[in-house]
């Protein structure tokens, strides 16, 4: 247990900091934005390419990641319907619920978490190009689609299909993250300057995105969700839901993120594949881990409503302290 509080503890620091920050008014009334905006724009996309670059994609062909796979790829698509029929969200609001329920906080606290409780990072690392090179396209080509397809005569196919295309030209973080690839694939080694530029420049965007996420906490509900979207693309038609509704729609993601995800993870990776038992613990524990701040970011990057990311993002790592303790006594206790 005091693994864990050791590794949720900057988590809440920085976001008790941003929080502080904000009401304080230090950071003018726009912090939130420009800081949520330098995040998605340069700190993220340099800490993706340093992260890739650095990787072997091939590395998470195994057993272990089918599993993980396997709860991720459900556990979204759970997400994204429950948005959707249960609370008549749109596409860009679906897929920002698909990600709050299975995109985990892999980096800056899957990491400690991993270290502290199997003694090895190694799995954690396979989970991050996961979800950087497969899930966080998928996500943001919905997000893409649902914000920015135009209307009338120009929101056809065709035009749907030309920003597909060109997406990856307009978003920095699947650029970023292709050119990772790229430099992974032919072997290249960067100028030590340029990769230690990039290492301390993507340094600072889990600290930034924590304190952007303590800043929205001070967001009155009027306020709430109202960043700029971004350039050329169109503030979707947003359907916040207001008391129980809100905190149901908060509720239903959590309950995906901290529950199902490794419930599902631990049935495809026990009856199904029969992975080893310290297999398993590392699919199990890493799927209970919370809602990565990533959502909240992208929501407000995208000019949608941040409530239910940001709540959901807080919650479940509220929740996943007890969730994780949970599954690291039942599995530990199993392979003792």
């Amino acid at each position: 247990m005091h693994a864990l509080f050791s590794a949720f503890a900057p988590i809440w620091m920085l976001t008790a900091i941003g929080y502080t920050v904000g009401r304080s008014g230090l950071l003018g009334d726009r912090a939130e934005v420009v800081l949520g905006r330098f995040v998605f724009h340069v700190a993220m996309p340099a800490a993706l390419f340093t992260m890739v670059s650095g990787a072997r994609p091939a590395s998470f062909a195994n057993s272990s990641m089918l599993a993980f796979a396997a709860g991720t790829a459900l556990v979204c698509g759970l997400g994204f319907l429950a948005a959707g029929r249960l609370f008549g969200r749109g596409t860009a609001d679906r897929a920002i619920g698909s990600m709050t329920s299975g995109y985990v906080n892999s980096a800056n606290l899957g990491i400690p978490v991993a270290v502290q409780v199997l003694g090895d990072a190694s799995f954690v690392a396979q989970i991050i190009l996961f979800q950087v090179l497969l899930v966080s396209p998928v996500i943001l080509t919905l997000l893409d689609t649902g914000t920015g397809a135009g209307t009338g005569a120009r929101s056809g196919r065709a035009v749907v299909f030309r920003r597909m295309l060109t997406m990856p030209v307009r978003n920095p973080v699947i650029m970023a993250s292709l050119l990772g690839v790229a430099v992974s694939a032919l072997g290249l080694r960067l100028p030590h300057a340029l990769a230690h530029s990039c290492d301390l420049l993507g340094a600072a965007a889990v600290p930034t995105a924590l304190i952007t996420l303590g800043l929205s906490l001070n967001a009155r509900p009027a306020e709430a969700g109202s960043a700029e979207p971004e350039p050329n693309a169109e503030r979707p038609v947003r359907t916040p839901g207001a008391g129980h509704t809100a905190r149901a729609e908060v509720a239903v993601t959590v309950a995906l993120k901290t529950l199902v995800q490794p419930l599902i993870a631990f049935a495809v990776g026990g009856p199904l594949l029969h992975l080893p038992e310290h297999q398993l613990l590392a699919v199990v524990l890493c799927s209970a881990l919370p809602t990565a701040q990533n959502a909240f970011i992208y929501a407000q990057q995208y000019g949608l409503d941040t409530r239910p990311a940001r709540d959901a993002v807080v919650a479940s790592t509220v929740v996943s302290m007890a969730t994780l303790s949970l599954a690291a006594w039942a599995l530990g206790a199993t392979g003792s």
